[in-house]
């Protein structure tokens, strides 16, 4: 609890719209294993909103909730359940056809439909999302799940064709992989956990699903949906330390597939405590330092308009955001004077302040964190350009505009996935290629010009270094329906709607020799449906 600063921006109780508020403490206490939602009497992590409210004189963080802190025990009981459902690929839920498997995940995006207000809540109040932007983050993550399904019947249906190739007859046909443990992030804990949550599924793999710690709560909301829409052991949720419940996941060698989005750092760690690392398939989504290059002929004001957007939406907070701002020479005093006028008027406050863009920042430590990076590039010789940049306010900062950013400075090569905007001056783009080149990051660049020979020469060097080259717009992810991956450090695996379908499944082929015979008996194989010793598919779970 900390003394009331005369200037805080944040809220008493009662100042929250009504419409916003929500009842505390939200208790979770139960966990998914094996259809079952298996209460949890053990220890519980409390969860702090970055949202902090006034008491009287004193300013204190919000308390959500708590969620359950699991054991080991618990965390194999969820391998085993999602074991027993996948059976070796004989289980009921892999052995289903592709639209039968569809219509159950088009049943959970029913009644994740209906949890839309209470979610879009619970991202303002856990990851102090603005409202605007935890609207798009619902309203994606649907569109996602209907893209993904009419992808799944495409698939279906390039399956279900004969390949005639050199005397051979083949179907070519993409299968599950196995036993998938998912890890989403903090930044986007519905939308990007779906990412890969869904196809995982969708494809006819079982799968252990470990919220994120921050946007976790929201997932509690969907136990029931999970339960209710999928056979028992098809999807089980974990809780706890990662050392307590990830690492004996991973340990056992019985997990096939690891979907993880978050730091490099963490993905190498996890990577390393598999036995056997190649049987193990990654899917890996990680860190990037995404830089703009405003060459001398750009159109000012529409970089500047971009760059604003690409490197501040949500606080700077996502992968694709971009990091560091390279500035030709020849327009670096009247682009500084544009961007830093334009980052000046961006609205602070609440998540549900009507036309906000700078909000608290959910990671515990990160304004201190963010703090060291600014004092060590002014101890280099950078200054905050900008009026009240780095102001802090308990968990809010102000957006910082630090100029000039130079190697030797935290600033030029770490990822700040915060609002604090580097801008480093450049005179030969030769300077800006070796930067990417040299970088430990390959996710993507923005370039801003209008002069098409400069351009050209500068898309081949960088899409050899990246993975997306954007041209007069800043770097983004969608739309789902393009590839997303990158190099280096950035990523292991492309998602993408029809890309995540194969990430989380691998081509079988069943063939015969063509003659009269094998032409009567594979289509009728290959249209046949396995037979089942349960009730049937379509049974309750």
């Amino acid at each position: 609890m900390t003394s009331v600063a005369s200037t805080t921006i944040f809220p008493t109780p009662d100042m929250v719209p009504e419409k916003y508020r929500i009842s505390f403490p939200m208790e979770q206490r139960h966990y998914l294993c094996n259809g079952v939602l298996r209460e949890w009497t053990g220890p519980r992590q409390e969860v702090l909103s970055p949202i902090f409210q006034r008491h009287g004189a004193t300013v204190s963080p919000t308390v959500l909730g708590s969620y359950p802190l699991l054991t080991k025990k618990q965390a194999l009981a969820t391998l085993a359940a999602a074991a027993k459902a996948y059976d070796h690929g004989r289980g009921e839920w892999p052995a289903m056809t592709g639209a039968q498997r569809c219509r159950r995940i088009a049943a959970f995006a029913e009644r994740l439909e209906e949890k839309r207000a209470d979610i879009v809540k619970l991202l303002m109040w856990e990851v102090g999302k603005s409202k605007s932007e935890a609207e798009k983050e619902f309203d994606r993550t649907i569109l996602y799940m209907r893209d993904t399904l009419a992808a799944m019947a495409d698939l279906e249906r390039a399956s279900s064709r004969l390949v005639k190739e050199r005397g051979v007859l083949a179907q070519i046909r993409r299968v599950p992989l196995g036993v998938v443990l998912c890890m989403g992030p903090f930044n986007y804990p519905l939308n990007e956990s779906f990412a890969t949550l869904i196809p995982a599924l969708i494809m006819g793999n079982s799968v252990i699903f470990k919220p994120p710690k921050l946007g976790v709560l929201l997932h509690h909301l969907l136990l029931e949906a999970y339960r209710d829409c999928f056979p028992a052991g098809v999807i089980n949720t974990v809780y706890g330390e990662g050392q307590e419940v990830i690492s004996p996941l991973l340990q056992s060698a019985h997990i096939d597939v690891l979907a993880f989005i978050g730091s490099s750092r963490v993905a190498t760690t996890l990577k390393k405590q598999h036995p056997k690392p190649h049987r193990l398939r990654s899917i890996l989504g990680m860190e990037a330092k995404n830089a703009a290059i405003v060459l001398k002929d750009a159109d000012l004001q529409q970089a500047v308009d971009e760059c604003l957007s690409g490197s501040l939406t949500y606080n700077g907070q996502r992968c694709t955001a971009l990091k560091i701002l390279f500035v030709h020479d020849d327009l670096l005093d009247d682009f500084l004077g544009r961007f830093c006028r334009a980052v000046e008027q961006l609205p602070c406050g609440m998540p549900w302040d009507e036309g906000v863009q700078i909000t608290p920042l959910p990671e515990p430590n990160k304004v201190e964190y963010l703090k060291g990076l600014l004092d060590d590039a002014c101890a280099k010789g950078a200054r905050i350009i900008n009026r009240a940049g780095g102001s802090i306010d308990h968990s809010l900062m102000t957006p910082a505009v630090v100029y000039p950013v130079q190697p030797d400075m935290r600033l030029y090569s770490e990822e700040q996935f915060g609002p604090i905007v580097a801008i480093s001056p450049f005179s030969t783009t030769e300077q800006v290629i070796e930067y990417v080149t040299l970088s430990d990051y390959g996710q993507q660049v923005s370039i801003f010009g209008r002069d098409t020979e400069l351009l050209a020469e500068l898309v081949t060097p960088l899409a050899n270094q990246v993975c997306r080259v954007n041209i007069n717009s800043q770097c983004q992810r969608g739309p789902d329906s393009l590839p997303f991956t990158g190099r280096k450090d950035s990523a292991e695996g492309t998602l993408s709607v029809t890309d995540a379908l194969q990430a989380f499944s691998i081509s079988t082929i069943v063939a015969a020799r063509e003659n009269a015979e094998n032409k009567r008996l594979l289509p009728a194989v290959m249209t046949r449906e396995p037979g089942r010793s349960h009730t049937g598919p379509e049974s309750s779970s």
